[in-house]
């Protein structure tokens, strides 16, 4: 299987491969791509296998396209959506070991309804105490 297409649809970056296959990927995964400008995006150079963004320094493998998560999902997607957010300042403030946030980040484990809940309220907290702020 060889890359032979790519382009982009609002959040999210596809390809087809020379067996005609379309597979896609959100670009939540990748944040230099996903704030990019349109131009950026479109200065790739491809090979058989994997797809390089010379300018961003970023790199998108084939493989990576057939994971069976194409876009992360709860706490992992909430903390790419909102990436201005320090998700390790929020795994201090809770008391997470930091190998056990980084898992929830990248969304290769998921947190129990519990812990989602309590990190609802810690993001919400914080949030109540940044509205509070007068400068």
């Amino acid at each position: 299987m060889k890359i032979t297409t790519v382009w982009f649809d609002n959040d999210k970056i596809f390809i087809r491969t020379d067996d005609g296959q379309e597979l896609w990927q959100s670009l939540l995964w990748y944040p230099r791509l996903r704030y990019a400008t349109k131009k950026q995006r479109m200065e790739y150079e491809f090979d058989d296998d994997s797809i390089r963004w010379e300018e961003l320094d970023e790199d998108v493998s084939l493989e990576s396209f057939l994971y069976d998560d194409p876009e992360p999902i709860g706490v992992a997607k909430f903390f790419h959506q909102y990436s201005e957010l320090n998700a390790s300042a929020i795994a201090r403030r809770m008391g997470i070991q930091q190998s056990l946030w980084t898992a929830y980040v990248n969304g290769t484990k998921t947190p129990s309804k519990k812990r989602v809940k309590e990190i609802e309220k810690t993001v919400r907290d914080f949030g109540k105490e940044l509205s509070a702020i007068e400068l």
